[in-house]
């Protein structure tokens, strides 16, 4: 049995997260997004999707990341009306 590092529990399913050279045991997902997972840094939530990061920064959403200062970021960019 492995021990989660987040909430202490001694669980025989716990599961290994391999992240940047290190290794980390959780019991569930909800504990391994809590000790992982980057917060936006606008809005506080976690970023558990692909957010946007600008430099070193971590958004939850573009709307996030522009109120921060960082324009030109956009959620979606309209698709191209061209026919060939």
């Amino acid at each position: 049995m492995a021990v989660c590092e987040t909430c202490g529990n001694d669980y025989d399913m716990a599961f290994e997260v391999h992240a940047q050279g290190a290794v980390h045991t959780f019991d569930c997902f909800q504990c391994a997004i809590e000790a992982m997972a980057p917060i936006c840094e606008h809005c506080g939530t976690k970023v558990i999707g692909h957010g946007v990061q600008s430099g070193e920064h971590w958004y939850c959403c573009a709307h996030c990341a522009r109120a921060e200062g960082n324009d030109g970021i956009v959620d979606r960019v309209m698709a191209s009306t061209t026919t060939v």
